[in-house]
């Protein structure tokens, strides 16, 4: 999807209905880290295409409201009712928010203080200044741009093109958590992106729903074996070339983790699946399969894991109003479910999911009832160990123009970095501070290095 994930070597194994990508199990040495006695997961979620904060957090009291009023009326197609709003007042705040309509699950949740927003949130490359960025300093490259923005929300990278992301750097430092496991620290339920991307390790990936195993090969059946244990040989020949070893080796231990992957991917886990709707919900399903396999962690072996899943379709140019609702009620859904999920697994408290999306979108709506790329963004983070009802970071001022907009459309400068949103998850799941710039490599550049939100 992005032109400088190409440029990663991704092996693929190939199911009827399923991918599996996996390279390096390994760990490099100088990372290594003592196990962990404890179990914790951090869980991406990642809405492609630009979701629209403005209408995800929206003042709610009166001055708040027509604010957002003056610019989001009636007549401009994009606006929500005040009476539509789910109200939220967040600990320590004199400020009404309320979510989007389509938010009626998770509102609950910020209210027993298992949800926080982290509000003008977006990639930086140092804490920068309305006059700074009108002055062309050290802006974040190619700002507004899709893949561009994408790949620096998923590798806090925001000045080159990164070769790493945020997930795989993280599992870099922590990937002798798992000691004794083959499962890798990084399991993708979305495909291959550059969040899973480390240097030392790398992702699982594993199909949302039907089978993780290979087309033709079926343990049970003489032929299927003897397919696999050719293809195994084969994957033994020319090693002695680093690139067909790493390739090979890559392939093999996938085909061998699937051993212990199909098995829980595709058996019924009631406790998990009462709790799930997935018709028509793609989130759903990939949140299904992570709920599943955290229940499998002691088969596994596992300490810590992460997880990335991701919906796409949040590029509303047009007909925002409709295409965000169902979106939205889709995320519901599936967050709430999921949260649920970890309560009934008994690791409510251990699972710390959190949304990232390409950059917000222009305040100012664009003709057929849409809006445009923007920068900073309002973001969603939640869990029993998440310091919830509790709104971090600052909302920015909604005047067109003004102080927070960079344009003259609505585009907020954002407030927080992305380093520091991701520095924060880090710290939580047990990246030592020692070895923070090694999963954050720009957090040095800002003063907060945690945001207290976990």
């Amino acid at each position: 999807m992005m032109n400088h994930t190409r440029r990663h070597l991704l092996q693929g194994l190939t199911a009827s209905t399923a991918l599996a990508s996996l390279t390096r199990f390994g760990v490099n040495d100088a990372l290594a880290q003592a196990a962990p006695n404890d179990y914790k997961a951090l869980v991406c979620v990642f809405l492609f295409g630009g979701n629209d904060g403005n209408n995800m957090i929206i003042g709610a009291d009166t001055a708040g409201y027509a604010e957002y009023a003056k610019a989001r009326s009636v007549a401009s197609g994009i606006n929500i009712a005040q009476s539509e709003l789910k109200q939220f007042q967040p600990r320590a705040n004199s400020r009404v928010f309320g979510f989007h309509p389509s938010l009626t699950k998770v509102h609950p949740l910020f209210t027993s203080g298992q949800l926080a927003v982290l509000a003008n949130v977006g990639p930086l490359n140092s804490p920068m200044t309305k006059a700074q960025y009108q002055a062309n300093t050290d802006r974040p490259f190619q700002l507004f741009s899709h893949a561009d923005q994408q790949a620096q929300w998923q590798s806090a990278i925001s000045d080159e093109v990164a070769r790493y992301g945020i997930g795989g750097r993280t599992a870099d430092v922590m990937a002798a958590s798992n000691a004794g496991s083959s499962m890798p620290v990084i399991t993708s339920l979305a495909g291959t992106h550059l969040f899973n991307q480390g240097a030392a390790t790398s992702p699982l990936a594993v199909p949302s729903s039907g089978s993780f195993t290979l087309t033709g090969a079926n343990a049970t059946d003489a032929v299927g074996i003897a397919r696999t244990q050719a293809l195994m040989s084969l994957l033994g020949q020319g090693k002695e070339h680093a690139l067909v070893g790493e390739t090979a080796d890559g392939l093999s231990n996938a085909i061998s983790l699937s051993g212990i992957v199909n098995p829980v991917i595709t058996t019924s886990n009631p406790t998990v699946e009462s709790l799930f709707s997935t018709t028509g919900n793609s989130l759903a399903q990939q949140l299904q399969q992570v709920a599943k396999l955290i229940a499998a962690r002691g088969t596994f072996g596992v300490k810590r894991q992460i997880f990335f899943v991701s919906l796409g379709g949040f590029d509303t140019h047009a007909n925002q109003l409709a295409t965000q609702a169902a979106l939205l009620t889709n995320l519901d859904n599936a967050l709430k479910s999921f949260y649920d999920a970890t309560a009934a697994l008994g690791v409510a408290n251990n699972v710390t999911t959190f949304t990232m999306s390409d950059f917000g979108r222009t305040f100012l709506p664009a003709s057929g009832g849409g809006s445009d790329h923007a920068w900073g963004n309002h973001q969603l983070i939640m869990g029993g160990a998440v310091k919830g009802g509790s709104l971090y970071g600052q909302f920015p001022s909604l005047a067109i123009g003004g102080a927070d907009d960079v344009s003259t459309e609505g585009r907020w400068l954002p407030t927080t970095s992305v380093d520091q949103y991701v520095a924060t998850l880090a710290s939580w799941f047990g990246v030592p501070g020692t070895q923070l710039s090694q999963a954050v490599p720009n957090i040095d550049a800002f003063g907060v290095k945690n945001l207290g939100f976990v």
